[in-house]
């Protein structure tokens, strides 16, 4: 899809409320990864400024930080304001919801490797899922959460360190 058709969704996704702070860095985040489909480096140059501005910007009057580094599926909504750390090694499927004070990041500096998050995903507020781990999808993660160890499909993780719970079939 196309910068403006990304956009398009990512409102979508937001209800058309474009007063939304997490519509603001989605739409950073879109044009930061936009612009490494201008294949001259000279035209991109510029662009690359204009990103790492606005990228600042909206980091400061959001606190949300979701770098263009990071792949992020169909219909990617940050719920709340503030103090949202992604990093540029993480990577998230669709639908994935997420919600204020949660850190998505690296378990200890040495290792560059961060938690790959599945589709269907709600993360919690507060919560905390470090180090090179996988979240299967259909995954809650509970608030104040604190996961390091990967999460298999359709499960809830809660608790410090967190423990996984099968979720319950709805069908029995």
């Amino acid at each position: 899809m196309n910068l403006f058709g990304n956009i398009r969704a990512d409102l979508a996704t937001y209800e058309g409320r474009w007063s939304s702070q997490g519509f603001w860095v989605m739409i950073v985040y879109r044009f930061g990864r936009w612009r490494y489909t201008i294949r001259s480096g000279m035209i991109r140059k510029p662009f690359s400024l204009l990103y790492k501005f606005f990228e600042k910007i909206v980091e400061v009057l959001t606190g949300i930080e979701l770098p263009c580094e990071v792949p992020v599926g169909a219909n990617f909504r940050i719920d709340h304001f503030g103090d949202i750390i992604i990093s540029g090694y993480a990577r998230f499927g669709d639908n994935c919801i997420v919600r204020n004070g949660v850190t998505v990041g690296l378990k200890n500096i040495e290792e560059k490797a961060a938690p790959s998050i599945g589709s269907n995903v709600s993360i919690g507020a507060g919560a905390k899922i470090l180090g090179n781990i996988t979240i299967g999808n259909n995954v809650d993660i509970g608030a104040n959460a604190v996961v390091l160890v990967s999460v298999p499909d359709n499960s809830l993780a809660v608790g410090i360190p967190a423990r996984i719970i099968p979720k319950k079939n709805h069908g029995s």
